[in-house]
Formats: structure tokens, C-alpha cells, sequence
């Protein structure tokens, strides 16, 4: 048996936020980032909707990226002491993933996250609280998935929160919060949905539920990520929704080893941190050759590069073209080809490749890959994605 899970309702279009307003309860704590948010005026006027639909309201600001243990535990103190029935977050992917674990403590406070890092073994939420999540990046999808990720920096775990109980009840996508998007972060957060849409879509879990889903996004990124990122707000808003169809995709189909691969690498060189969905968009082209060995994601791979309207009329041919249109998608948004033109160094990459590989074989996301691998591999796949070699293996 499957399960397909969304959030009850999704509310999309120009102006949106405002749907904040109907909300009902009686209490809202509003989570927030770094300040971007408040700087364009969305914060005030998220938290004057929720004022308009009868609640007090209490802000909760400051979630840095790749939100840690001790921001989740101060947020989960805040909602204890004030006791609000509507949790809302606002923002990229991090205030919404760091709300989510606020909400688990804030329902359960002798709850650990040992306990909760169990996959879709969550207790019951929704005990206290409610929430509705926006977002304002178009990549993560974070706002439609069951999933939140959260690093303790004493030890450097970081905690995977895998769980229907914390998909949100309420998506607001709204595109007036993604115009001010620097071009750069337009590029890694497009890419990133293509990855989510991809992998969804070749994962051995998919289905009839999520492969509509999936392809809608791919077509929409394949036609709108170039025109969003010369800053055309027509294609910008076509973009919000795609990658909120590639987070329904792959929060119910799961993902694959480019995201294992990603995780592993974004904070392992000293050279700096590799942003999440650049490393994505590097290594998804090597990861479809890697696993189009497999027949059935062959076929896939092949049936996307068809539906996109790709040249080729055999399956090898078709899956060439799909992996030519990302390295061209790349090259037109500025993302480095490999790892070695990102500036990592040689010696260091030697250094640590055998280490890295293990882990990603280890990463939640790998179990649902369609081709299986083992470290050996693995290490073998990242010594291509550095040089940019051929996968022939």
C-alpha cells in the first residue's frame, strides 16, 4: 500500500498572502528568516492579515540557514509560553523547516530528536496547533512536504525529519514574494526543483499519483527557469508553481543519489560551502547517465526526454539529449560544469572522496535511487563529477 499526503489546501496567485486573513484561531506565532521578508514589507503585512482575522500575534525572527537545534528549541520555548493555535511560516526553505520541528517540541516538549529523526514515526500532531507555511524562494517546496532538516553544530549531525504529520495544512504561493530573488538564487532554486521533479519521477517509489505531478514541473522548468532568471516576473511566477508540483512529486515518490550526493558535499571543503542546488544542477547530468544503466529508469529517463520534446529517437539517444538540456540549462545560468571549476581543490578532494562516498551512500535518499551503489561507486561517480569525465561504468 502507498500513500499520497498534501496540505488540505493550496492557495496560489498573485497576492495570496492575503488569504491569511480567513485564517481561524485565536493565536499565531510567525517564523521568519534573516530579514528579507520584513525588509519588502511581506512581514508586516502577514502579521496585519493574521491581526484582521481576530488573533494575537507574536514573531518569531531570525532563523538562520540550515537552521540548528538551539533555534528550534528557543522557537518551541516561544509557542510553549504562548500557546498559539496557528503556527505560520514564512520565507525559504529554512524557517519553514525550523518551524516544523518548533511544532513537533512545542506539542511534545520531552519529545528528542533521536525520536523523531525515526522515519514517519512522529506522534500525532496537531494537538495544539495548526500551520500554514509560505514560501519565498521557488525551490525547496518545503511548504507541500513531509520533510524538514535541522543540524546540531556542537556534534555537526544533522537531523532528517521525514513525516506525513508535518506537511502542512495550509500552502500559500504566493509570487509577489519571490520578484526581489537575486539572479543567482533564481538558477540554484530552479535547479533544485528540476532535480526534486526528476528524481521523483525515476524514484522507485513513484506512481500514477506522483509522475503527472513530476512532468508538469519539468516541462515548466525546461520552459520558464532561463526567462525567471533574466528577471521576467511572467516566467518568475511560473516557476513558484512548478516547484511547488516537483515538492508534491517527490515528498510522496522520495528522491535519489543527487541529493545524497548534494547533502554529503555542501559544507565538506574548506575551499566554501557548495550551495544546495548548484550542487544539484552539477551533478544531476553524471547521476542520469550513472543510473540509466538500469533499464528501468532507462526508460524513464528516455520517456521524459520524449514528453519534453528532446531529439533522438532512440532511448540512448533521448536520455543524451536530456542529460545535453541540463549541462545547456547550466551553462546559461552560470553554474560551474564540475567540481573542480566550482574551485575545489585536487589535493583536498582526494583527500576526502572515500569519507564523503561512504556517507552518501549512507544519506536517507539513496534508498529510494534507482540504480543501487556502494561506496565503491559511489567514490568512482564523484571522480567524474570532478573532472567531468564520462560515466562508463
Amino acid at each position: 500500500m502507498s500513500r499520497f499526503c498534501l496540505p488540505r489546501d493550496i492557495y496560489h496567485g498573485k497576492g495570496c498572502l492575503e488569504e491569511l486573513k480567513n485564517l481561524k484561531g485565536k493565536k499565531a506565532v510567525l517564523v521568519v528568516g534573516g530579514g528579507s521578508m520584513k525588509r519588502q514589507g511581506f512581514l508586516d503585512r502577514a502579521a496585519a492579515y493574521l491581526k484582521e482575522a481576530g488573533m494575537e500575534v507574536r514573531l518569531f525572527e531570525g532563523v538562520e540557514p540550515d537552521p540548528s537545534v538551539e533555534t528550534v528549541m528557543k522557537g518551541a520555548a516561544v509557542m510553549t509560553e504562548f500557546g498559539p493555535d496557528w503556527i505560520v511560516a514564512m520565507g525559504g526553505g529554512s524557517p519553514i523547516d525550523a518551524a516544523k520541528a518548533m511544532w513537533a517540541f512545542y506539542e511534545y516538549p520531552e519529545t528528542t530528536f533521536e525520536a523523531l529523526c525515526i522515519p514517519f514515526n512522529f506522534p500525532e500532531l496537531r494537538t495544539k496547533a495548526r500551520f500554514a507555511a509560505i514560501p519565498s524562494t521557488s525551490g525547496t517546496a518545503t511548504e507541500v512536504t513531509a520533510f524538514s532538516v535541522i543540524t546540531d553544530y556542537s556534534t555537526g549531525v544533522k537531523y532528517p525529519l521525514a513525516d506525513f504529520n508535518i506537511t502542512p495544512d495550509i500552502a500559500i504561493v504566493d509570487p509577489d514574494l519571490v520578484t526581489g530573488l537575486p539572479a543567482k538564487q533564481v538558477a540554484y532554486t530552479g535547479m533544485d526543483a528540476l532535480t526534486h521533479a526528476i528524481e521523483a519521477y525515476v524514484s522507485t517509489l513513484n506512481g500514477p499519483f506522483t509522475d503527472p505531478l513530476a512532468l508538469q514541473a519539468i516541462e515548466m522548468v525546461l520552459d520558464y527557469l532561463p526567462a525567471s532568471y533574466r528577471g521576467n516576473m511572467a516566467a518568475r511566477e511560473q516557476m513558484h508553481y512548478a516547484q511547488c508540483l516537483a515538492g508534491m512529486a517527490f515528498s510522496n515518490a522520495l528522491l535519489g543519489i543527487v541529493h545524497s550526493m548534494a547533502h554529503k558535499t555542501g559544507a565538506a571543503f574548506s575551499t566554501g560551502h557548495i550551495p544546495h542546488g548548484c550542487a544539484n544542477a552539477m551533478y544531476l547530468p553524471f547521476v542520469i547517465a550513472y543510473n540509466a544503466k538500469d533499464p528501468v529508469a532507462a526508460k524513464r529517463y528516455a520517456e521524459i526526454a520524449r514528453r519534453m520534446g528532446l531529439a533522438g529517437t532512440s532511448e540512448q539517444a533521448l536520455i543524451n539529449s536530456l542529460i545535453g538540456k541540463i549541462h545547456c540549462f547550466n551553462r546559461q545560468l552560470n553554474i560551474p560544469a564540475n567540481l573542480k571549476e566550482f574551485g575545489i581543490q585536487e589535493e583536498e578532494f582526494k583527500q576526502k572522496v572515500a569519507k564523503i562516498a561512504e556517507l552518501a551512500v549512507g544519506d536517507a535518499c539513496t534508498g529510494s535511487n534507482p540504480r543501487p551503489i556502494d561506496p565503491a561507486a559511489m567514490e568512482k561517480l564523484f571522480v567524474c563529477i570532478y573532472y567531468g569525465t564520462e560515466v562508463d561504468f
